[in-house]
């Protein structure tokens, strides 16, 4: 009866939003061990963002797509944090959300009201937890300070001097200080040595290259691999014997080929029997899994979770471009190895036996061949005018580009929990 008493006080009725698809980008918030503690949802009505605007219709269309998109879906049981309105908490339309799974997200500012202070204590006794964005200490915003579960610091637009001086007045507070926007390890570590354990942003898809750093023996063997599935038809016996060159490529194989995502009912104990019962289309993909699995073994999990997601939707959208599937899953996946390996894209592709055009595309170059990775990119972060550029440049469709993308996510889940 609560849940449907809820949906009742959204005004307008939550369905009525739900024409077309919409895009949801996950930005991961990560603690001091690189494990995702929660992502922050960040939603695309195809016309302009759904935060920032106190509106009743911006309020309905980002609990539609929450809604729509399901937060099991799009955090797997981690913490989703949600952009909210006042509106959306004093009318309680939030109950549509699962309280143990959801935080809360408003602006430090403006100053709160008798009211917003009585419905957050109202939502937090449900099992809410409530995070403060941007903020900046403003003496009247102690009392949400005080109910805050999490309390945001952006690391570009606050300076060092000004973060420590807040950071001082959090002490004591039970809410958690999260350093946001952290693209850079450069930022990633000042955060770190100010006291920072909670850190939002892309900083860990650009780790510092190690100097004099050379590609170990077996992951060369990886790359050697890679240059064979490009060969049409691939040689068999060659590449399975470039596998089992790997104790760890060979295992991690194994298991995805016996996992649901290849619904193979036949065992499989070899891996020439895995190639010849998947074909190779099939094992190309789970190849380049398994060894963008191995190559993330040093890094945070959640490179190689967007790797998958990248080289997935690049290969299902690649048809709306004229491109060929294969290759852009390979480029998509290939555009994290940097990442990966801790070394220049400039010194990856050398090793790489792709295509110029391939290799332009993972350069960063505007061709065709980048197109549906530059929109990936562009959607991780949130920069829907990026996306929509792009969209429009190049006569795409938003409502497949974007049924895609959730396609991928879904893959990528069930790729990870199946081994890789």
């Amino acid at each position: 009866m609560a849940a449907h008493a809820a949906v009742a006080k959204v005004p307008g009725s939550v369905q009525k939003q739900a024409g077309g698809l919409r895009s949801v980008a996950r930005q991961p918030i990560l603690d001091l061990h690189s494990r995702v503690h929660g992502y922050e949802l960040l939603f695309w009505n195809g016309r302009g963002p759904i935060i920032g605007e106190d509106s009743n219709l911006t309020t309905r269309t980002m609990l539609d797509n929450t809604v729509i998109f399901g937060l099991e879906e799009l955090a797997h049981g981690l913490p989703a944090f949600v952009n909210c309105t006042v509106d959306s908490l004093t009318e309680e339309w939030v109950r549509v959300l699962p309280a143990k799974r959801t935080v809360l997200e408003l602006p430090s500012w403006p100053a709160p009201t008798p009211g917003l202070l009585t419905a957050c204590r109202k939502l937090k006794s449900m099992g809410f937890r409530l995070a403060l964005t941007d903020y900046i200490g403003r003496p009247e915003c102690k009392p949400l300070v005080e109910l805050a579960d999490y309390v945001k610091l952006d690391i570009v637009y606050v300076a060092a001097a000004e973060r420590q001086k807040l950071l001082r007045q959090l002490r004591g507070i039970s809410a958690r200080p999260v350093a946001q926007n952290v693209e850079t390890q450069e930022q990633y570590g000042q955060a770190c040595q100010e006291g920072f354990d909670l850190f939002q942003g892309f900083y860990f898809c650009r780790p510092e290259p190690l100097k004099s750093h050379k590609i170990p023996g077996n992951r060369l063997v990886h790359l050697e691999i890679l240059e064979d599935l490009q060969n049409d038809p691939v040689d068999l016996q060659r590449l399975s014997q470039l596998v089992m060159c790997d104790a760890s490529l060979t295992y991690r194989l194994l298991r995805l080929v016996n996992s649901p995502i290849c619904a193979i009912r036949q065992e499989v104990t070899s891996i020439q029997s895995a190639l010849l019962l998947v074909g190779e289309a099939t094992f190309r993909r789970i190849a380049m899994l398994a060894i963008a699995s191995d190559f993330n073994t040093d890094q945070p999990a959640e490179i190689l979770r967007m790797a998958f997601e990248r080289g997935r939707f690049c290969e299902l959208t690649a048809s709306l471009c004229g491109l060929t599937p294969g290759e852009q899953y390979l480029i998509g996946m290939v555009s994290l190895f940097p990442a990966m390996l801790r070394i220049l894209m400039e010194d990856l592709v050398r090793l790489l036996p792709l295509r110029e055009k391939a290799q332009e595309a993972l350069l960063g170059m505007k061709t065709p061949e980048s197109v549906l990775l530059r929109w990936i990119i562009c959607q991780e972060h949130g920069d829907w005018v990026g996306c929509d550029e792009i969209v429009h440049s190049n006569g795409l469709s938003l409502d497949q580009m974007m049924r895609y993308h959730t396609e991928a996510v879904a893959w990528t889940h069930e790729a990870l929990m199946s081994g890789a």
